[in-house]
């Protein structure tokens, strides 16, 4: 039965000797989808990107805009197209937390720019990171962000120096180009690939395939919402491959071989959904069409009327595993995928840290910042550093790491005491090792509270405050904390052992101060967990910036005194009494 039959019929019975007036219901408003809806658009959004697609501002940025300045910038170009290149308009300083919401756009920005710089797989030369920590120095105010995914992020950027920094950028095969914006974003990949000696398959070839034929077409660069994707052939399933639009994850096929497992329809944001398997197994050769298949499901039938429901996960939900599989194979393919096991449990841990010995006899060194931070002075000294050392290869991570690639046995001491004193450490104490952070109020138009510093902060007193059960090996190997500026979780605080939302908070004064809502015990698939879950919520469980630290020593010394062998932190706060948790 057709919808607009079922809409005058009713289960109710008409009384004896009455006629039963018909029932209607309104139709159902159109999800603004290609193939179903037609492409006329529903919204401001779609409009301008149909009227010019997000890739030709670049012509209008080096032509007009940066010859002119900031307030030649049209409105459209500013605060959408700009996007797909990497570009947003960073937070006006000294506005606080409260306003966020209540100022329009234009209150909130600066005439300075947050520049994202692309780097798919994570894959990156010292000549390379020379460069971008050069651009740093001259045009970012010596600014630098490690993303958690696998992006560098600088900041303070003017419109008139953006051609000079793409000039420097694609001199070493760098770009900026669909950092930002509704189109495939970065390809999250294995900071170990091709050099690890548990590898199963290295997807460097495919990440470089994909990024080299499809990212800057305009065929996909006007998808319904951001897309992102993660690929990965190392068993510690290092790329957060449940939180992506679309995933890759290397497995071995009992009769097939190596290949991949499929994972679909993953986000977190304000409304958090981990993705699905579809059941399928990819082989090597079939892998660049699945990606274009599930991708151009997405521009084809991704839900383009209102922008909080047009991301991937929206369509999965509703469609289900089943059907988005039926209709990738059957429309977009033109074969079946074979079925295919899931990926076991990992053995190790995802972020790679400490040092560990390549499949050619040299060493790999993974190495953490304090929650990503970094300069562009830290990164041309470490450029040079790595050279000095044998190294002229490295990796960023997911989790706002680096690792080292390449360096000669005799040089891994040396290296590590040279790098611990970059800022940049290969034994970090639990803290330091688990925490991330999201930009913040610092620089973030859309952050309510400040994370950088809140984060630094908070290890630092953590490392001292739990100096003794560090020094009785009480705590647990490892421990995740993950705060995030607003409710956006770019910082994926559903999926930390400590997840902090950024919020204003009431005080007894009456006026706002900084703070947190907590999520406790989430995770994705690691060597500590079977499989990926969110994080639980406490009601009123909420905290201040200033009171952060008292309470993850609070919270971590009763899970120590109340754990039961070889119970996780995760494991034990889903368990724990709400009264334990406070």
């Amino acid at each position: 039965m057709t919808d607009t039959a079922l809409a005058g019929a009713s289960s109710d019975q008409a009384a004896p000797g009455r006629t039963k007036r018909p029932t209607s219901r309104p139709a159902a408003k159109p999800h603004g989808q290609w193939k179903v809806d037609g492409t006329a658009p529903l919204n401001a959004n779609e409009t301008w990107k149909q009227e010019d697609n997000g890739l030709n501002v670049r012509e209008r940025i080096e032509s007009v805009y940066s010859k002119h300045g900031f307030d030649s910038i049209d409105g459209t170009d500013l605060h959408g197209r700009f996007r797909w290149w990497g570009l947003y308009t960073q937070r006006k300083p000294g506005i606080d937390g409260g306003k966020t919401a209540t100022l329009e756009p234009h209150e909130l920005e600066d005439k300075y720019f947050m520049l994202r710089v692309r780097i798919d797989g994570g894959a990156l030369t010292t000549e390379q990171l020379r460069v971008i920590g050069q651009i740093s120095v001259d045009f970012g105010r010596d600014s630098a962000d490690l993303t958690d995914r696998q992006n560098i992020q600088l900041h303070w950027i003017r419109v008139e120096d953006v051609p000079e920094i793409w000039r420097r950028l694609e001199s070493v095969d760098l770009s900026t180009t669909e950092a930002c914006g509704d189109v495939p974003r970065v390809i999250l990949g294995s900071p170990v690939a091709g050099i690890a000696k548990d590898e199963l398959i290295d997807p460097t070839q495919l990440i470089h395939e994909l990024a080299e034929r499809f990212i800057g077409d305009p065929e996909l660069a006007n998808l319904p919402r951001k897309f992102k994707t993660a690929i990965t052939g190392h068993p510690s399933q290092d790329v957060v491959h449940e939180i992506n639009d679309v995933a890759l994850v290397g497995l071995v096929h009992p009769e097939l071989g190596i290949g991949y497992d499929l994972w679909v329809g993953g986000a977190l944001s304000t409304n958090p959904m981990l993705g699905k398997r579809l059941g399928a197994f990819v082989r090597p050769d079939q892998a660049a069409d699945v990606w274009l298949g599930v991708t151009s499901i997405f521009r084809d039938y991704g839900y383009r009327r209102m922008r909080t429901k047009a991301r991937l996960k929206f369509l999965l939900a509703d469609w289900g595993p089943v059907k988005f599989r039926q209709v990738l194979e059957d429309e977009y393919l033109g074969y079946k995928l074979d079925d295919g096991p899931a990926a076991p449990k990992p053995s190790t841990p995802g972020d790679h840290i400490g040092v560990h010995e390549q499949k050619d006899g040299r060493f790999f060194i993974g190495a953490t910042p304090l929650a990503g931070r970094l300069s562009g002075s830290q990164l041309v000294k470490l450029a040079d550093t790595l050279e000095a050392r044998g190294s002229q290869r490295l990796r960023t991570t997911p989790h706002q790491k680096l690792v080292v690639l390449d360096v000669p046995k005799d040089q891994v001491e040396p290296l590590v005491a040279e790098l611990d004193a970059l800022g940049l450490s290969a034994r970090p104490s639990v803290f330091r090792r688990g925490t991330i952070a999201c930009t913040g109020i610092e620089y973030c138009k859309l952050a309510i509270v400040e994370t950088k510093v809140t984060a630094a902060t908070a290890v630092a007193e953590l490392e001292r405050r739990l100096a003794d059960l560090v020094e009785s090996e009480q705590l647990p190997q490892a421990l995740s904390l993950h705060i995030n500026g607003c409710p956006n979780s770019c910082a994926r605080i559903q999926t930390a052992d400590i997840g902090l939302k950024g919020m204003m908070l009431p005080t007894p004064d009456g006026d706002p101060t900084p703070g947190f809502q907590v999520h406790l015990g989430g995770g994705l698939a690691s060597n500590s967990r079977e499989e990926a879950g969110l994080g639980r919520t406490v009601r009123g469980l909420k905290v201040t910036a200033e009171d952060l630290p008292d309470y993850v020593e609070r919270v971590v010394r009763k899970f120590v005194a109340d754990h039961t062998e070889g119970q996780t932190f995760a494991e034990w706060a889903f368990a724990a009494d709400e009264g334990d948790l406070q």
